[in-house]
């Protein structure tokens, strides 16, 4: 019988693995792929968004200007119903339909004012939106440039920074 001392193992010597394979990667790697693909779409989802509303904008303020220059400096009946549908279009675009459709007089006032007006439509230039635009001649002097200032900065309340 032999012993353990002289018995001798025929074993091999130690394999090492080769190097890890480039493809596919580990679960790890996917699941960050896929985190970054969707913080990129949503990154560029934002950016069209914002450029969008820029380019709505300036078309909205380009818009205002031709109307202003249209008119050679007076406030005409005309004139102030093209500002109130610029203004109801825009509202028409920002806030919901059913809110804002019905809307007319002192409560279109208001909205404009909760909206961004700041009380400048019922209280100040703007007032003349309400009655202005379905009189034939109008009876108060309106200050034009006040009232497309107050305009203007609703505009660019209410189209984002």
């Amino acid at each position: 019988m032999n012993t353990p001392a002289q018995t001798t193992l025929q074993l091999r010597d130690i394999h090492l693995p080769g190097p890890p394979e480039f493809w596919p990667p580990a679960p790890g790697w996917w699941v960050l792929a896929a985190i970054a693909l969707g913080l990129a779409t949503w990154a560029g989802v934002l950016l069209w968004r914002q450029v969008k509303i820029r380019r709505q904008r300036r078309h909205i303020l380009a818009l205002l200007e031709r109307m202003e220059q249209s008119t050679n400096g007076a406030a005409t009946p005309e004139f102030l119903a093209q500002l109130s549908r610029l203004m109801r279009r825009l509202a028409l675009m920002r806030f919901p339909r059913q809110e804002i459709a019905s809307l007319t007089g002192i409560k279109w006032l208001q909205f404009l004012d909760s909206s961004g007006g700041n009380g400048q439509f019922s209280q100040g230039p703007g007032k003349v939106l309400a009655h202005g635009p379905y009189m034939r001649e109008l009876r108060d002097e309106v200050d034009r440039r006040a009232l497309t200032t107050v305009i203007r900065q609703w505009i660019q309340r209410n189209t984002g920074n």
